[in-house]
């Protein structure tokens, strides 16, 4: 596992950089986007059998998807350390860290699943009528129990990213969203003699499913000669408290930053929805679209991560600078072909989505919005993802933090809502246009604040290697 440098690389240092980031992170693109697919299957599907069904998989999944973006935040902090013992050579404490984090993703993944069936009690005081209330309650009591599968997959894939092995990744989450079809199949419509479980049958779907990719990325690490050298399963080992301590020190913060992004847009979500269906349906459509456009940036910021952590290890701060800020101008580039992608084509876009008229109009209005913000929102998770390579991730959390609710919220808020007691206040109440010009105002935000701290925190290395 010994990296060498090419020829190549000597002579075209950001071309090979750029090379190498696309193939750590393109198998992890593909399958962000089967993940992605399997909740996109979900509502699908449930959406032929009722609208009470489908209602109850939306609401479920909404608290499902906040609980799950959370813990994958926390789990996180399994990529820094990996990679930094990658870079350092440390192969023994690999293993030794990947122990240890199955422990702490035990803990995580139970707390998690906790929460989620804390959560369900929110159902029954929303208003809901009573029958789709229990429904998304059962249907939430059913896929928490993935969560504790989900938390310690999450920790393999810290593991195998970490040590540039990436394809699994992709394999595994590919295979995962065939076999989430397959089973929504089986047991949403009651195919083949399975019972017709409607809403339930996503629910179990699901959480078998995470529980299957959890055995196959165990099976594939044993039996793939790429981890030989840092085989994780080669004894039993308890928990080491201070060393637990010490990954969730590093992981909440993230966590906590994940948390803070999803909620500010279902806050948003529940917001826009008092304006009527075609502000919603408008606000729903371009929401799920740039949520698909994000997971290119966020997988080239994973792919950042794992090589800073690697030359951190390394203790190389000057190639950590270097990886850190390819990575980040490769997310910019691509924040600035999607936004001239999405005003190009924003009106074919909506079409694929929606026929109706009212809502075309509106969401393409809503896409404008969306382009504006491609470059901030790629550079921000760039940014971001490359200060947690450096195990930096307090000011991240903070930084994004005071973007989205002390900048996002309150400034849609006002634009969408119009309060009349506030004095700057609009005339008439902006709608969604209004809460999506508060997300570029956020995002803006913490794309500058991002990339200065960046700034920062790279040169205060460099100069702290520097020093006698």
């Amino acid at each position: 596992m010994t990296s060498t440098v090419s020829p190549e690389h000597q002579a075209h240092p950001v071309r090979a950089e750029i090379a190498t980031l696309w193939r750590l992170s393109w198998p992890m693109l593909v399958g962000q986007l089967a993940t992605v697919g399997m909740g996109v299957a979900d509502v699908a599907m449930t959406g032929h059998v009722s609208a009470a069904e489908l209602a109850a998989v939306s609401l479920g999944t909404s608290v499902w998807s906040i609980v799950l973006v959370t813990v994958m935040g926390v789990m996180m902090a399994v990529n820094s350390v990996v990679a930094h013992e990658m870079g350092a050579g440390r192969y023994e404490r690999i293993s030794h860290s990947v122990r240890e984090s199955l422990w702490m993703g035990a803990i995580v993944g139970i707390a998690g699943c906790l929460a989620a069936n804390a959560c369900a009690l929110l159902f029954d005081h929303i208003g809901l009528a009573p029958d789709v209330a229990d429904r998304a309650k059962i249907f939430l009591h059913i896929i928490s129990l993935g969560m504790p599968a989900f938390a310690c997959y999450r920790a393999l894939y810290g593991y195998t990213t970490s040590i540039n092995q990436t394809k699994p990744i992709m394999v595994i989450a590919i295979l995962g969203l065939l076999y989430n079809v397959l089973m929504n199949w089986l047991l949403v419509f009651g195919n083949l003699g399975f019972p017709r479980l409607g809403a339930l049958g996503c629910a179990v779907s699901t959480a078998s499913g995470v529980w299957l990719m959890l055995a196959a990325m165990v099976a594939w690490i044993r039996v793939s000669s790429a981890y030989r050298m840092t085989y994780p399963f080669t004894h039993w080992e308890g928990p080491n408290w201070p060393e637990i301590g010490a990954m969730l020190r590093l992981g909440l913060p993230i966590g906590v930053t994940h948390f803070a992004e999803v909620s500010a847009f279902g806050i948003v979500s529940l917001l826009v929805a008092r304006f009527g269906v075609v502000e919603v349906s408008a606000h729903q459509i371009a929401l799920n679209f740039v949520s698909l456009v994000f997971m290119v940036p966020l997988s080239f910021g994973i792919g950042a991560l794992t090589r800073v952590g690697q030359a951190m290890g390394e203790g190389n701060p000057e190639r950590a600078r270097f990886v850190a800020w390819t990575g980040t101008g490769m997310c910019i580039a691509f924040g600035v072909l999607s936004a001239l992608f999405i005003l190009v084509f924003r009106w074919q876009i909506v079409a694929m989505y929606t026929s109706d008229a009212a809502v075309q109009a509106t969401c393409a209005m809503l896409l404008l919005f969306a382009a504006l913000f491609q470059l901030s929102d790629s550079t921000q998770v760039a940014a971001a993802s490359a200060m947690r390579g450096y195990q930096v991730t307090r000011a991240p959390m903070i930084i994004q933090m005071i973007a989205f609710w002390g900048v996002a919220l309150p400034v849609g808020w006002i634009l969408g809502l119009a309060p009349a007691w506030f004095p700057w206040s609009p005339a008439v109440p902006m709608a969604a246009t209004g809460f999506w010009i508060g997300l570029v105002l956020g995002l803006t935000v913490a794309a500058l604040l991002l990339s200065w701290s960046l700034h920062k925190l790279s040169a205060l290395r460099v100069r702290e290697a520097l020093r006698p």
